[in-house]
This record gives C-alpha cells, sequence and structure tokens, in this order.
C-alpha cells in the first residue's frame, strides 16, 4: 500500500484544499475511507473465495454482462493508468538529483518511467519468486524514507523552527468539486489496499488473515501519512510544497542538507517496489479474467516452465506504455481515481445485494450493514465531485469518453455476438435512449445470463412501446 502517493499526491491535495490543516483532514478521511472499503472487501473476499478481485466478485454477483465491463475498463483503463502514474513517480524522483535547481525534462522522465516499467515487466516475467524477493527489499526502503521524514519533522517542530505559521486553516476551499480532487489524490496514496483480494486463492486461511491484514495495516499506514504531511507542512510553507515538483527532495534538502539526494532515491525506490506491486496485482486481473472467457484466451496461458502469466504481464506492459505517453502525473491519477472508486462502488453495492437477498451464506468474517451504508455514500459522494468538476473544466472529459463510451459498447456487443437480436436491441438502446431505458438494461442483462422468460417477456413489451418495429428479443 505504501509506494510512490505519500512523495507526489501531498501538494496536489494541498493545492486543491487551500490550507494545510484541511489537507490533513483530507488525509485522515482519505484513510477511513480506505479502511471502510477495506473491511468491505474482506468480507467479500471471504464469501467469494477467488482471484481477481472486483472482476470476479462482479461477475459472481451481478453476471457475465456487468464483469466484463469491470474487466475492459480495469485492463485498459485502471490498471495502466496506475502503473503509468507509479512510473511517473519513480522518474520524477530518480532523475532529480541530477535538475537540482530547474524541472527535469518532460523527456527524460518518460525515459526513465519506460524504463522502469521494462525492468519491473520482465522480472515478474521471469520469476515470480524474485519479483516477491523485489518487493521485500523496496519495502525496506519505503519505511526508511518515511521514518527519516517523521523523525526529522519531530526534530523541527521541537526545535520550534515551523515554517507555516499562520492559521491552519486560512484559505480552505470548500467547493464540492476541490473536496472531490483532494479526495482523489489523498486515496491514491492508499491504493493497494484491495491487492490482497486479487490474490485471495494464493492466501493460506483468507478467512482470517485478510480481515487481519487490513485491521493492522491501514490505520499504521493512516498514522504514518499523517505524521509525514505534518513533517512536510513544519518544513515547507504551503507555497514551497504546493509548487514542488518532488517534495521529498525539497524536504531532504531543508533538512539534510548536502545529504538530501539520499530521500531521492528513496522515494525512487519506495516507487519502484510499489509499481512492483501494481504489476504482480494487474497481471492475475487480467489472467483471471482471461479465464472466465472475457479477454482472448492466450492471456489466460502461463509459461511451461516459469509457471508466470507471462501473456498477460505483457499485455499489461504494452497498454501502459501508450497511457504513459500522451499523460502527466495529475491527470492520470485523478482519471484513475474516478474510474477505480467508481468501480470499488459497483463492488460494494454487490455486498448489500448479499447481505439483503442471500443472507443465508457462510461469512466466517461480516462487516456492519450501517458501515457499509455509510462507505457507499463516500464513494458515491466523491464520484458526484468529479461530475461537477467536468462541468466547472470540462479538461479531460474527451479522455473519458473515449474509455467509457461507445467503444465499450461496441466491444461488449462484439463479445456477445452469440445473441445477435440482444445486442442489435442493446446498441439501439445506447445512442437512443427511452423513459425506460435503465430499466429496460436492467432486464436485459438478466434476461441473457438469467434466461427468465418472464423478465424475456417483458423486455419484449417494452422495446414494441418504446421502439416501435425494432426487432425484438425471441421467446423460447
Amino acid at each position: 500500500m505504501i509506494g510512490s502517493g505519500i512523495f507526489m499526491s501531498p501538494q496536489f491535495v494541498l493545492s486543491y484544499i487551500g490550507s494545510p490543516g484541511a489537507s490533513l483532514i483530507i488525509w485522515a478521511l482519505s484513510g477511513l475511507v480506505v479502511m471502510l472499503g477495506a473491511l468491505s472487501y474482506a468480507e467479500l473476499g471471504t464469501i467469494i473465495k477467488e482471484s481477481g478481485g472486483d472482476f470476479i466478485y462482479i461477475l459472481r454477483i451481478y453476471g457475465q454482462f456487468p464483469a466484463f465491463f469491470v474487466a475492459f475498463t480495469f485492463l485498459l483503463v485502471v490498471k495502466p493508468a496506475s502503473i503509468a502514474a507509479i512510473s511517473l513517480s519513480f522518474a520524477e524522483y530518480a532523475v532529480a538529483p541530477f535538475y537540482q535547481d530547474c524541472s527535469p525534462p518532460q523527456l527524460i522522465v518518460k525515459c526513465a518511467a519506460v524504463a522502469a516499467i521494462m525492468v519491473v515487466a520482465m522480472a515478474n516475467i521471469l520469476n515470480v519468486r524474485l519479483a516477491m524477493r523485489i518487493q521485500v527489499v523496496f519495502l525496506v526502503a519505503k519505511l526508511f524514507a518515511l521514518m527519516v521524514m517523521v523523525i526529522g519533522g519531530i526534530v523541527i517542530i521541537a526545535q520550534g523552527n515551523v515554517a507555516v505559521q499562520q492559521n491552519a486553516f486560512d484559505g480552505t476551499n470548500l467547493g464540492l468539486s476541490s473536496i472531490g480532487m483532494a479526495f482523489y489524490q489523498g486515496l491514491w496514496s492508499f491504493a493497494g489496499w484491495y491487492n490482497l483480494n486479487y490474490v485471495t486463492e494464493e492466501l493460506k486461511r483468507p478467512e482470517v488473515n485478510l480481515p487481519r491484514a487490513v485491521i493492522i495495516a491501514i490505520p499504521m499506514v493512516t498514522m504514518l501519512y499523517l505524521l509525514v504531511n505534518v513533517s512536510y507542512l513544519a518544513v515547507m510553507t504551503p507555497r514551497e510544497l504546493m509548487s514542488s515538483n518532488a517534495v521529498a527532495v525539497t524536504w531532504g534538502n531543508k533538512v539534510l542538507g548536502s545529504w538530501g539526494w539520499v530521500m531521492s532515491i528513496a522515494a525512487a525506490l519506495s516507487a519502484f517496489g510499489s509499481l512492483n506491486g501494481t504489476f504482480f496485482s494487474g497481471g492475475r486481473v487480467c489472467f483471471v479474467a482471461a479465464r472466465e472467457g472475457h479477454m482472448p484466451d492466450i492471456l489466460s496461458m502461463a509459461h511451461v516452465n516459469r509457471l508466470t502469466p507471462s501473456p498477460a504481464l505483457i499485455f499489461t506492459t504494452a497498454i501502459s506504455l501508450l497511457v504513459l505517453i500522451p499523460g502527466d502525473f495529475q491527470s492520470i491519477v485523478n482519471f484513475f481515481s474516478f474510474t477505480a472508486w467508481f468501480f470499488y462502488a459497483i463492488t460494494l453495492s454487490g455486498l448489500l445485494y448479499l447481505k439483503i437477498k442471500k443472507p443465508e451464506l457462510p461469512r466466517p468474517y461480516r462487516v456492519e450493514l450501517n458501515v457499509l451504508l455509510e462507505c457507499s455514500f463516500v464513494l458515491h459522494t466523491a464520484d458526484c465531485a468529479f461530475c461537477e468538476m467536468l462541468v466547472i473544466d470540462p479538461q479531460g472529459e474527451a479522455v473519458y469518453r473515449q474509455a467509457a463510451g461507445a467503444e465499450v459498447f461496441q466491444a461488449a456487443m462484439e463479445n456477445h455476438q452469440e445473441n445477435e437480436q440482444h445486442s442489435c436491441v442493446w446498441g439501439h438502446l445506447c445512442v437512443q435512449s427511452s423513459p425506460d431505458f435503465h430499466r429496460v438494461r436492467d432486464m436485459l442483462i438478466f434476461a441473457q445470463y438469467k434466461q427468465s422468460k418472464d423478465i424475456m417477456y417483458a423486455l419484449a413489451n417494452t422495446v414494441r412501446k418504446f421502439h416501435p418495429g425494432h426487432p425484438t428479443p425471441e421467446v423460447k
């Protein structure tokens, strides 16, 4: 979970929310949201003990068609965007010692990011144990860097040389879009809280170890992030923090002097370890989606000797490089956060469905219903904030439409050519909506995968009513 976010997101959280005190509240609430979401995912992981995370949960709860959208979006948007953003974080810190008096050229940064992606991809393709050893080594680098920052911040505060002198909440921006975007940047730093759900099949006693890992790890990480942000604000003024391209390097230069380059290396190693972990889980999602028939069969294959999902990892690498070329860190993170948390909310709604419709399922671990409702409310509120931002500042709207618009529906229809009439109805509804669009869509999904004749008849009548002359599904 600890990765590049804490070294890249603080300046963006502060710039969106406007004041140091409010930024600390955003960090604390981000940890709370992640804690609630992770506890809910832990219950899902103990009910559906399969690898694949959101994809496998939505597949088992809602059926094939919604699961295809999840697989398509995660493999072509969410995971590649995450990998691209983390690689950019690594690159920023890796080249920072060579450009201490100016910002590094973007070409240099992106070349370093490409090199990092290729190295991590090769490590994961060649040997799983090598990838895990890399993870352990770089975890030590992460903890070392953060502990140095925490201790340094405590020393600065004890000496009374605090950079922030004014009221901590002066200049707070309470706009809905600003709060939402600040949350997205904060939540990005906690990305990875769901990774254990992608490898549930590889866990020993998941009904015990999955909730235990969540309950122990996330509060510790939240507290550590708060202390690191206090250290940043103790050393740098808000203006210095917001203008810094690499806050850990700026902090190191102010506190450690000539040894400031150590923080640059430590932050780069931390980002590299996070990149390795993202590759490890991302390849498994692609592998499981292909195994379930939602991606080409070749992506479900593993190397005969190394037993690694090589085709899936190569595919993930290629898409990540395509996302990296035109993007920058801030836009990639904002887009990743909106898309990812939208699907997290859908997954949590699936847990609500299981609690209401299938209370008899065995649950070694249970989340109280009111906690789950609170978490779902927070997630949907954040998504609404992003929608408001698109109205105020529509930059990036075309990218979102490209990822989640007509191309996705077209791919979905091509994936279900075995039922041409259903695909024809679906395509027509996507272009020309009716007052009962959502009802028709829901009935179509259930009709396709639950094979309910009553629903099929209702769907046919609705299509005849709102789309006269259009072909209707045949009920056999």
